[in-house]
């Protein structure tokens, strides 16, 4: 990993409780229609009779390049290779979230062709589905989360176009900072250096732990589970284990403008580029000796995970935190980032 500028992070929000991310219903009705070839239009209607608190940061309220759309064409899913982002559980203000009152509609829209390569043009299949993360209305404490599913909408998209939209997201990269000096290049170093050391350990407690620990975790402790799991400690550990070399480059400039409140880092695995927002700094402590807290060690080890050439792990559609990663099937919890990271940190602390 090329140590240019920063450190890198990924999506994460803890939620407080266990959700069926494939429920429908809720107080929550989206309805997505496509406008100028493949900018997607979303209006979000509150069919509750109470106001909701909903956070913005990594869902389809949110500004930055994340996972909004799921694309379908003749042949099947188009792939994602946006930005993935961690968010803070305990450093969230007022400014994180979006009130939507009793019968009110909000919109929002993006383009997805930045994060799909829809070059190839033709017809194609949307819809957006997933969860938004919710906090009481004179509170910033997150609850919960609310399941939704919109209608699916079919586009005829101008390839050219398309690919036009891709390239400005992507040449974004170029413009690069290097400012990960003083005391964030410390920081940095020293959770990629800490990185490594809960990555060592939690490797060889996959590969030989406790298999209840397996089982708490990642719903299996068969040899192939454990194989699997300790493989990608591996890695992690090798990555995280240099500044001058690896696969990943780091950044503490906001090339993509995701810094959002309460966006500890985000990353774009598809071109191994890691990104510290300015919260990662001021809201995490270098490694708590708390179970199942969020620091900059674990944060770094998730978003390691995210890259493509270590495990190329998901958020599943939002599930953040220990209560919603218990809920997770074990195929599922072998590709969520956040499972690796509350793995590595149970057994540094003994949770």
């Amino acid at each position: 990993m090329k140590f240019l500028a920063g450190l890198s992070l990924i999506a994460s929000v803890a939620s407080a409780m266990s959700v069926d991310l494939t429920q429908r219903g809720g107080p929550l009705d989206v309805k997505i229609e496509v406008v100028d070839n493949t900018n997607v239009k979303a209006s979000i209607t509150n069919t509750g009779k109470e106001p909701l608190k909903v956070l913005k940061a990594g869902s389809i309220l949110d500004t930055a390049a994340v996972e909004k759309t799921q694309v379908f064409s003749a042949t099947g899913p188009v792939a994602f290779d946006g930005l993935r982002l961690r968010v803070a559980t305990s450093a969230l203000t007022d400014d994180a979230f979006q009130i939507i009152a009793p019968g009110e509609t909000v919109s929002t829209a993006w383009d997805a062709a930045h994060v799909h390569d829809l070059s190839q043009g033709g017809s194609f299949d949307l819809k957006v589905s997933g969860a938004l993360q919710y906090a009481p209305i004179d509170s910033v404490d997150l609850q919960g989360s609310i399941p939704f599913s919109s209608n699916i909408v079919t586009a005829s998209v101008d390839g050219t176009l398309a690919a036009s939209a891709r390239r400005s997201f992507h040449e974004k990269r170029s413009v690069v900072q290097s400012d990960c000096t003083s005391t964030k290049g410390t920081a940095t170093r020293t959770a990629m250096s800490n990185c490594r050391a809960l990555a060592v350990a939690a490797s060889q407690a996959a590969s030989s732990g406790a298999a209840a620990k397996m089982t708490e975790y990642f719903k299996s402790s068969t040899s192939s589970t454990r194989s699997t799991v300790a493989n990608v400690f591996a890695k992690i550990a090798s990555e995280c284990g240099s500044t001058t070399s690896g696969v990943a480059r780091y950044y503490c400039s906001d090339v993509y403008g995701a810094c959002s409140s309460g966006v500890l880092a985000y990353t774009l695995p598809s071109a191994s580029y890691m990104v510290n927002c300015p919260l990662y700094f001021s809201g995490l402590s270098g490694l708590s000796r708390t179970c199942h807290a969020q620091d900059q060690a674990t944060t770094t080890l998730h978003e390691v995970t995210h890259l493509s050439q270590i495990k190329g792990t998901t958020d599943q559609n939002g599930c953040y935190g220990y209560n919603c990663v218990r809920g997770l099937s074990a195929s599922q919890s072998l590709n969520h980032a956040d499972t690796y990271a509350l793995f590595a940190n149970a057994i540094y602390v003994g949770c």
